[in-house]
């Protein structure tokens, strides 16, 4: 099938499809006309994709990950090598939170000291504009 197809069957766009296929998670041969031609399996390859995609991991991760991959959810094996792949991950994500847990607290800390200061804007603002006023 053509990239076109694959895009209707998935609900991807043809754009997502050759950037799947650049990092090495989709497979596709050319046709005697130049065009993309893709194999029955691209269905279930993009479905798997985008599964992977929604848990967070990173087309670097899925790559490594998805010759392992059976079914659309997709099921992975135990294995320890993908294991500590998933772990890792599961690692940066929680760092991630974390520092956006952190910027969230201090940005509430500014936001409830700046209401606490009373209603005068500092610099002084010409509101039709909203440039500070000459002083």
């Amino acid at each position: 099938m053509r990239i076109g197809e694959l895009s209707r069957r998935t609900g991807v766009n043809a754009h997502q499809l050759r950037y799947y296929e650049a990092q090495g998670l989709l497979e596709a041969d050319r046709g005697a006309n130049g065009y993309r031609e893709y194999g029955d399996n691209a269905v279930l390859r993009v479905t798997q994709i985008r599964h992977l995609l929604g848990a967070g991991l990173s087309s670097e991760d899925i790559a490594y990950l998805l010759p392992c991959a059976v079914g659309e959810a997709p099921e992975l094996p135990g294995c320890p090598e993908l294991l500590a792949a998933m772990r890792s991950r599961l690692r940066r994500l929680n760092d991630q939170i974390d520092r956006l847990a952190q910027s969230r607290d201090a940005l509430a800390t500014y936001i409830d000291a700046a209401e606490g200061m009373g209603s005068e804007s500092y610099p002084p603002f010409d509101n039709a504009g909203l440039e500070p006023a000459p002083a």
